[in-house]
């Protein structure tokens, strides 16, 4: 994280030294809440995650019932069947937390189909801010979201609002429907000097 604070205090440095250069903010996380697909890809992650899970306690309660009826028993049970019982609870709790890894690990099932779902939609907002940035010709567009620490924003800055109309969407409306599109509008590009 301070290498990040470091990185963007010598890009505004920079900036700042060089008058020409501009630069401004967006927020992805704000952008994506606006598209319809990443919200259903959301929802179908979060689904699965929900019925792995499920499964994932299912498990754990049957084998706190196979332990708790191992307990009650263990004292009737010779060393041979007491060790077998134990090995099999043991087995059991191996495979749940092998489950768990396959599942929700960091080479996981919903890794990949994070991965899968929505790098695309990521990718499309990448390019539709490096096409705004080359098209009015800033130097750097920081993104707020995640570890990325403004020192400083101006609201003025903050071009979130320019991405999500060039991706064709409306903002504030986070219901991810797209606005009627006259025939004369299509095409239009996005004026930053009319804001």
């Amino acid at each position: 994280m301070k290498k990040s604070v470091l990185i963007i205090f010598f890009l505004l440095t920079a900036a700042f030294a060089n008058a020409q250069t501009k630069f401004c903010f967006v927020d992805t996380d704000y952008i994506l809440k606006h598209i319809p697909e990443y919200k259903a890809a959301q929802l179908q992650l979060d689904d699965l995650s929900a019925q792995w899970q499920k499964e994932v306690d299912a498990k754990y309660v049957e084998i706190e019932k196979l332990y708790k009826s191992y307990q009650a028993e263990q004292v009737l049970l010779a060393d041979d069947l007491r060790k077998k019982r134990e090995d099999e609870i043991v087995d059991k709790e191996k495979q749940v937390k092998e489950f768990q890894k396959t599942k929700f690990g960091f080479q996981g099932e919903l890794s990949k189909q994070r991965e899968e779902l929505i790098k695309p939609i990521q990718d499309k907002v990448f390019e539709a801010v490096n096409k705004y940035a080359e098209q009015y010709t800033y130097g750097a567009i920081f993104d707020k979201a995640g570890d990325a620490t403004m020192l400083y924003t101006s609201g003025k800055l903050d071009k979130s609002n320019d991405i999500i109309i060039a991706l064709g969407y409306k903002p504030g409306d986070q219901s991810g429907s797209k606005p009627n599109e006259k025939p004369s509008e299509k095409g239009k590009t996005i004026d930053p000097k009319k804001k």
